[in-house]
């Protein structure tokens, strides 16, 4: 008789019959396959686009001792993104040997041991290096870390439960880093810090609360990248199903099935880009919305172009679609910033 998915959520799942052997690859190739590099590019558009929208917000010029605080916030920002998707992979080895076999951990070119030893340094350096950088940095970085670690590591897990692993990534990817490096970069800008080194201390970590705003262009990218994050959250599940069912995790792909979330993820990401052109032409008044709405409206175009040429029964297909959304994800963090700058 055809086992039912609740019993097979109840027994105890079947590891993969064959065990990895330690392959060949060079350790920096299987390092940048470790940090996830999809993950690591968008993290670094994020900082420089913060940086570029906070620039356009304020009445100071440029200066080379920005340099400093865009390369501080970087270390530390992709310090807090290998340790997030390290800690990942460290507890999702034997589902990656199904759904992702090429990742170090699942292919056997790294150990626990390495693997954890990675972890343990990048989430140092993240933390020390926002330490020396401000309390913005500190504050989003922290609470980044400790979202990332609920979000992967038992007892808490959050990733076993749809609602609350969508939760987690669009919180740090929406709110918290786009939030928390927008005041850091205007914390850097408006309080003149003219001596201003990459791993000196600040003077004073005062805040003076009135001299800090969330101008609605930050709110508008804010709500954008939430709601496009959300997309990314659920469509990452699609071609992890066999895994994911194996190994009792819940995803919105084994509750719906694979049609409705890819649909799903199409409008809330066309969601996403209407509500931009409409912000843009009726609310965002230092903003160039001519060029916001020609770039969104041909990214858009382009997503349901593609879209309607992936074929859900080839999972190559739907990685090389999901693979495309981080792309107008990555493409989100020049255009937005250049239609602020224009």
């Amino acid at each position: 008789m055809k086992q039912t998915f609740e019993q097979k959520s109840n027994s105890h799942p079947t590891l993969p019959s064959h065990t990895p052997t330690v392959q060949s690859t060079a350790p920096w190739y299987s390092f940048w396959k470790f940090s996830r590099p999809h993950t690591i590019v968008g993290t670094t558009l994020s900082v420089l686009g913060l940086y570029l929208i906070a620039l356009a917000k304020s009445p100071a010029g440029f200066s080379s001792s920005h340099l400093f605080a865009i390369l501080g916030a970087w270390i530390a920002c992709i310090g807090g993104n290998i340790y997030i998707v390290g800690l990942n992979q460290l507890e999702d080895v034997e589902i990656d040997q199904i759904n992702k076999p090429h990742l170090p951990l699942a292919a056997g070119e790294f150990s626990q041991k390495q693997a954890q030893i990675i972890v343990a340094i990048a989430g140092v350096i993240a933390v020390l290096c926002s330490v020396f950088q401000g309390p913005f940095l500190l504050a989003t970085v922290g609470i980044s870390l400790a979202i990332g670690t609920a979000y992967s590591l038992p007892p808490i897990r959050l990733k076993r439960f749809p609602f609350w692993a969508a939760i987690c990534i669009f919180s740090v990817r929406g709110a918290i880093v786009n939030l928390g490096l927008f005041l850091h970069f205007q914390w850097v800008l408006e309080l003149g810090k003219k001596d201003y080194t990459l791993f000196s201390l600040p003077s004073s970590f005062s805040l003076l609360p009135s001299s800090f705003f969330l101008p609605s262009e930050v709110l508008a990218l804010t709500l954008f990248v939430l709601v496009f994050t959300f997309a990314i959250a659920i469509f990452k599940d699609i071609p992890d199903m066999e895994g994911d069912r194996q190994y009792n995790i819940t995803t919105f792909t084994l509750q719906l099935g694979k049609q409705a979330v890819f649909n799903l993820s199409r409008w809330v990401l066309t969601f996403c880009y209407m509500g931009m052109i409409i912000a843009g032409a009726l609310w965002l008044k230092d903003i160039n919305s001519l060029f916001l709405g020609i770039t969104h409206i041909a990214a858009l175009g382009l997503m349901w172009f593609w879209s309607m040429k992936v074929d859900l029964q080839d999972k190559a297909a739907i990685a090389q679609f999901y693979q495309f959304i981080w792309k107008l994800f990555f493409l989100e963090y020049l255009v937005f910033p250049a239609a602020c700058l224009l």
